[in-house]
């Protein structure tokens, strides 16, 4: 089961990664028609994408199937919560980065440094180590409690978010960023835990409260995240959503859900892991990362 989830989650992570580069090259093309048919009005004052042009690009078909791989990338990424620990999972995941850098430069002609080879590199053999260390766990069968305690948090994590991000104003890219990786972190979290699913029941699937917390964390993630995008540095607020939704989960999981490593090799797992954040953060710094990012923003940002 374990190998099953490793190729879930690496499945995920290219369907991400694939995705970004697909919506961003859309995005672009949609820009670069419209110059061409000599339309005006492409950017709001303060140079953001406005909602015609955000349309055009959001109808064009590269921006469908990127749309379509997010689905099959969330598919992977809940199978793969279920079957493997958290740590090792989202953090494969969180690779999707660099199947968008490395794209990046095919697709959107985008150059990328020494630095950057040196994370994809670090990302890459951090993630070895991690699929060396840890250690296949049964599912285990968490209290009525936990359920609600993650609903709650949830909860509490959504309203608390929206609450500095307004009081911060535009300074709150990086805080919206990091609340955004957390609720993804906390989607995962859900799965892992929901009921259900195996076997399946649609009772026991709609009467547990995880199923509530992700479609709360899902929906708050992805509009804190859209937030963080467009109120400042778009590289910043992915390296902060790497490590919300990598490390949130990682350590819930080792600390509540059983998940383990190899005896022995705790601290390969421990180096592993730290290495494949920082890569990670790095590699958010990259070009193609940005141009990515920057056409997930739907909206002008809210006031």
């Amino acid at each position: 089961m374990m190998i099953a989830g490793i190729l879930a989650a690496l499945f995920a992570s290219v369907a991400y990664g694939v995705s970004s580069v697909l919506q961003a090259l859309a995005a672009r093309r949609s820009h670069d028609e419209a110059l061409a048919r000599g339309d005006t009005g492409l950017a709001t004052a303060t140079g953001g994408p406005t909602l015609r042009s955000t349309i055009a690009a959001m109808l064009s078909v590269l921006f469908i199937v990127g749309t379509m791989l997010d689905v099959l990338g969330f598919v992977g990424g809940a199978v793969s919560a279920r079957l493997t620990p958290l740590f090792l999972s989202q953090t494969i995941i969180s690779a999707n980065l660099v199947i968008t850098a490395i794209l990046g430069i095919i697709v959107l002609n985008i150059r990328l440094h020494m630095r950057d080879w040196i994370a994809i590199a670090t990302v890459i053999a951090a993630l070895c180590a991690l699929g060396v260390s840890a250690k296949e766990n049964p599912r285990e069968t968490e209290s009525l409690l936990f359920h609600w305690v993650v609903l709650a948090a949830t909860l509490a994590l959504v309203v608390v978010s929206v609450a500095i991000v307004r009081a911060l104003g535009s300074r709150a890219a990086i805080a919206a960023g990091l609340a955004a990786g957390a609720l993804f972190g906390a989607v995962a979290i859900a799965v892992r835990i929901l009921d259900g699913l195996d076997p399946f029941s649609l009772s026991a699937l709609f009467s547990d409260p995880a199923l509530y917390a992700l479609a709360i964390a899902g929906g708050g993630g992805f509009y804190l995240h859209t937030v963080a995008l467009q109120l400042g540095s778009v590289n910043g607020a992915t390296a902060a959503l790497v490590v919300g939704e990598t490390v949130v989960p990682g350590v819930i999981g080792v600390l509540f859900l059983g998940d383990e490593t190899v005896r022995g090799l705790a601290w390969l797992a421990v180096v592993g892991f730290i290495a494949a954040v920082v890569g990670a953060v790095t590699v958010a710094w990259s070009g193609a990362v940005e141009a990515s990012a920057q056409a997930e923003q739907s909206e002008p940002a809210p006031a």
